[in-house]
């Protein structure tokens, strides 16, 4: 598998996005994620493009206000994954061990994963 590594990104108001820079035009850029619609911004120093990513996230907030709609993207709690059948197998007899279904399993080490970052970079190959 393909080594994967965080994605650079920028926070505001509770809004993240993901930070690119293009050389060949020599400027950041960013998308908003997580919310029902494409915000992007972009600044050609780190400070142009927070104030540009501020600006962005304000001015979406107000737009939703306007519209009467939520800017967040609502997430229904149910997603597909798949896994090898090795994988599967290893899953559900582990979670048969301490006595929870799979799907509790399954929520107790996603959630254990989104609240140790340190575990994501080692999980996903970053040193």
């Amino acid at each position: 598998m393909e080594k994967s590594k965080m994605i650079n990104s920028l926070v505001y108001q509770g809004y993240t996005a993901s930070i690119h820079y293009s050389p060949a035009d020599e400027v950041f850029f960013g998308k908003v994620i997580g919310i029902n619609d494409l915000v992007t911004f972009e600044g050609t120093s780190v400070e142009a493009l927070k104030q540009g990513m501020k600006e962005a996230v304000e001015d979406y907030i107000e737009t939703c206000k306007e519209l009467g709609k939520s800017p967040d993207r609502t997430y229904k709690g149910v997603f597909n994954i798949r896994v090898s059948s090795d994988l599967h197998k290893k899953i559900a007899l582990l979670a048969s061990q301490y006595d929870v279904t799979l799907n509790d399993f399954v929520k107790s080490v996603l959630q254990y994963a989104s609240s140790h970052q340190e575990i994501n970079a080692e999980v996903f190959g970053e040193r």
